[in-house]
């Protein structure tokens, strides 16, 4: 098992290492090691105030402290290091990204692209020419709506320090729009069970110029690009143009692309798919 590489797999907004929990389970199936890290602040470091419980106190969760206010990337990007300085003792590494999780693990690459045999993002950020947010602007991300969950928003962000979003909601309004920009094409069950993993806070640090692929560094690793063909939070449009932009900036280590059915979530859902994409990169 010691030349056969190690996932590492970084989880995006709001969610936590459970949430790879069945892609963990098919990967192992396959005869593959994977570790999925908690970023600081999240999974069993994160705040769930009482006010979060039910019966919910809007006033008390719009004021409760949150372990992850002042987490920065920087600290994203430590703790992702640390974890794949431990991992590379076993033998080679793949980074796995999803969704935000791409903005941390490419200011990774460019920190210790030694630490990293391949890079993978799946639907995920990974900014060329834009920092994060200014990519909302542009015409590929035009049927996605930002302010599509403010009704679920529980405090202010800059009196919080973070973002805050009630998941536990019974707004149909905003149940309807986590389901379309998620779980589209999750059921009922499926939908509800997946938002109750997610946090209510995250960081509000996605990075500045200075966190884009940088192709001294993070350029000279082999990558892979994960589409999702009906996402709606990242839509196919915003991935290609990722990818392109991408591919301009090193032309001669392209990314290695491969794509899959379904929405956001729905390949962490139903694993066995992406697995074996995974498993195909280890033995390549």
């Amino acid at each position: 098992m010691r030349n056969s590489p190690t996932f590492v797999l970084v989880h995006g907004a709001f969610a936590n290492s459970f949430s790879f929990a069945p892609l963990q389970a098919e990967l192992g199936l396959l005869g593959h090691r994977s570790v999925a890290l908690d970023l600081p602040g999240h999974g069993f470091q994160a705040t769930f105030p009482a006010a979060y419980q039910a019966p919910q106190d809007p006033a008390g969760l719009a004021t409760a402290p949150g372990a992850i206010r002042g987490v920065t990337l920087a600290d994203n990007v430590a703790h992702v290091i640390e974890v794949l300085e431990r991992a590379r003792r076993n033998g080679p590494v793949i980074l796995v990204g999803h969704s935000r999780g791409g903005i941390t693990i490419t200011a990774v690459a460019n920190a210790r692209p030694d630490l990293i045999d391949r890079i993978c993002y799946v639907s995920a950020w990974c900014p060329v020419e834009l920092d994060v947010n200014d990519y909302y602007g542009e015409p590929e991300m035009a049927s996605v709506d930002p302010m599509a969950f403010a009704g679920a928003v529980a405090a202010n962000p800059a009196e919080l320090g973070a973002l805050r979003v009630n998941f536990r909601t019974a707004d149909p309004e905003a149940l309807a729009a986590f389901r379309h920009a998620f779980a589209a094409d999750l059921t009922d069950d499926e939908f509800r069970t997946f938002l109750n993993t997610f946090q209510p806070d995250e960081n509000l640090d996605v990075g500045t110029s200075a966190d884009r692929a940088q192709a001294a560094t993070w350029g000279r690793i082999p990558r892979t690009y994960i589409r999702l063909a009906d996402d709606t939070s990242m839509p196919p449009a915003v991935q290609d143009r990722m990818i392109r932009e991408a591919d301009a900036l090193t032309p001669d280590n392209p990314f290695d692309v491969h794509t899959l059915p379904g929405g956001h979530l729905r390949w962490l859902v139903h694993p066995r798919g992406a697995a074996e994409v995974l498993a195909g990169l280890a033995e390549d």
